[in-house]
């Protein structure tokens, strides 16, 4: 349901509620006029800056699993004709956050533990893949970044500040990918990334010791700064491995009808 809450924030991130249009007219205007808000002129696409708006929602945790999504109800209270909020939600339905049933409607998507398994083992082989090839580049000065980044996490979990803690995850694990030099690896790991979001909302909803994940990196980053790389990757798979087990015991993961879940595994060097 979209909550009053949500709305406004909807509201704030597509910019000032543009004029109703009839029915049947042109949506190219909706398209064309540029949209103000807090940071200046936003000329994207409104069915772009809907969809990033209600992804915003999703990924915040504001709009759970399984939560409907209605055309008339978004356009109606944002303020905007029909066809854009159709588009943003094909935009959604095409990156995998929600879903459209026949006769049922659109709904964010629901997570299931196969899932999570797939996402997080995905993640494992691109961040492992990265992080030797970041390694190789230049250990000293990843970690020295990672260090300033888990520095800053631990400040906010200090305070309590659950979205910059996930922020400052974030960005230790595409610091790495960053670091790989690897184009299509950035985007490959962009893309996932978008699931990765979704699933760590979940996680943060219920698990109110953020101080825990700010300790989780750094035996990742231990390994970083003396050079191992083979100890490096290891923490970082059991790091993603750990991770996923959380996020699958919550509430809001269903358990597969047709599958059980699948351990994540990655092949890696024996030892410590």
């Amino acid at each position: 349901m979209l909550t009053v809450s949500i709305v406004d924030n909807l509201r704030v991130r597509i910019g000032a509620p543009v004029p109703r249009v009839k029915e049947g007219a042109s949506r190219a205007m909706d398209e064309r006029k540029p949209h103000t808000n807090l940071v200046g002129v936003d000329t994207r696409p409104l069915r772009q800056q809907i969809a990033d708006a209600l992804q915003g929602a999703i990924l915040g945790g504001e709009m759970k699993p399984g939560e409907a999504l209605v055309e008339t109800e978004i356009a109606s209270r944002l303020g905007v004709s029909r066809a854009p909020v159709r588009e943003a939600l094909q935009l959604l339905a095409n990156s995998g956050l929600v879903e459209t049933v026949p006769y049922r409607g659109t709904t964010v998507r629901a997570l299931t533990a196969s899932d999570v398994e797939e996402v997080y083992s995905m993640r494992t082989v691109l961040e492992t893949f990265a992080l030797r090839r970041a390694m190789a580049r230049g250990a000293l000065s990843l970690a020295a970044e990672l260090r300033s980044i888990c520095d800053a996490m631990e400040g906010y979990a200090g305070t309590g500040d659950w979205s910059s803690v996930s922020a400052a995850d974030e960005r230790f694990h595409h610091a790495v990918i960053a670091r790989a030099d690897h184009r299509l690896l950035d985007h490959v790991w962009s893309e996932l990334n978008v699931r990765v979001r979704q699933i760590m909302a979940l996680r943060n909803l219920q698990n109110d010791d953020s101080m825990t994940i700010v300790y989780n990196h750094l035996p990742i980053l231990d390994a970083i700064e003396v050079g191992d790389v083979d100890m490096a990757v290891r923490r970082l798979a059991n790091h993603i491995a750990t991770a996923a087990d959380l996020v699958t015991s919550t509430d809001d993961i269903e358990e597969d009808a047709d599958r059980p879940a699948l351990a994540v595994e990655v092949a890696l060097p024996q030892g410590n």
